[in-house]
């Protein structure tokens, strides 16, 4: 695949790069182990100075996603596609790793006016609409997850994009928005009558609570998600290096 930098684009040169290197490291032959090009050809590639895409990699180095090792190049970590907390992926792409189908049960896209807390999570005043997306998902005998999630108008979503694209995909191509840093709560809860009916069981029954507030490269906040999974079909795995 032939990457490209658009150096009339208002967007960083580094960012732009490190946008390009997370879709690189995903092609197979560099999940597979071979070496990503070197920064001398990556650089003249991208028409960047090799400090501008220095700055690219080591982002990626931070991230456990890329290992770098002197005069043996530059290579994706073993289990860097994963759903680590350092490198969190989109529902989709998590489900599509791990080879299992999905199903979307229910999709709804609206304009709705935020509470006090999600207009003080977004900065934006309360009668300011924020896009929201609801969808049911699991796998195609039954569903085991409800999502719901809130944009902030900067993103620049609206009902007529293309909710069944996986989600960071539809707004790093579409809207170059780039979901850089997700901070997470979950916590046990019992279904209420909405979420029971959704996810098929009955009253009452386990569900994971997750709340996600997603951030852009700025640390912007541009998401604000909540989902509700059947406890016998998630498991969150942390894992901490010292």
């Amino acid at each position: 695949m032939r990457y490209s930098i658009d150096h009339k684009s208002p967007v960083p040169l580094h960012m732009q790069a490190e946008k390009l290197l997370r879709q690189l490291i995903t092609e197979e032959q560099y999940q597979n182990g071979i070496n990503i090009p070197n920064e001398i050809d990556l650089a003249n590639m991208l028409e960047i100075s090799r400090t501008t895409l220095r700055i690219a990699i080591n982002k990626l180095v931070f991230e456990g996603l890329l290992i770098r090792k002197k005069r043996a190049g530059t290579k994706v970590a073993p289990g860097a596609v994963s759903s680590k907390s350092n490198n969190w992926l989109s529902f989709s792409q998590e489900m599509k790793l791990r080879g299992i189908p999905i199903k979307n049960f229910e999709l709804h896209v609206s304009w709705e006016l935020p509470d006090s807390n999600l207009a003080r999570f977004f900065d934006i005043k309360i009668n300011e609409p924020v896009l929201k997306m609801e969808r049911v998902r699991g796998r195609p005998e039954e569903p085991f997850v409800f999502f719901a999630s809130y944009f902030h108008p900067r993103v620049g979503l609206t009902p007529d994009d293309d909710f069944k694209r996986p989600l960071y995909e539809l707004l790093e191509q579409d809207h170059d928005v780039v979901a850089t840093l997700s901070k997470e709560e979950i916590r046990a809860i019992g279904a209420d009558e909405n979420i029971a009916k959704k996810l098929q069981v009955p009253i009452g029954s386990p569900i994971l609570f997750r709340k996600r507030f997603v951030y852009d490269q700025e640390e912007r906040p541009i998401e604000y998600n909540v989902g509700y999974y059947k406890a016998d079909s998630f498991i969150y795995t942390v894992e901490s290096t010292r």
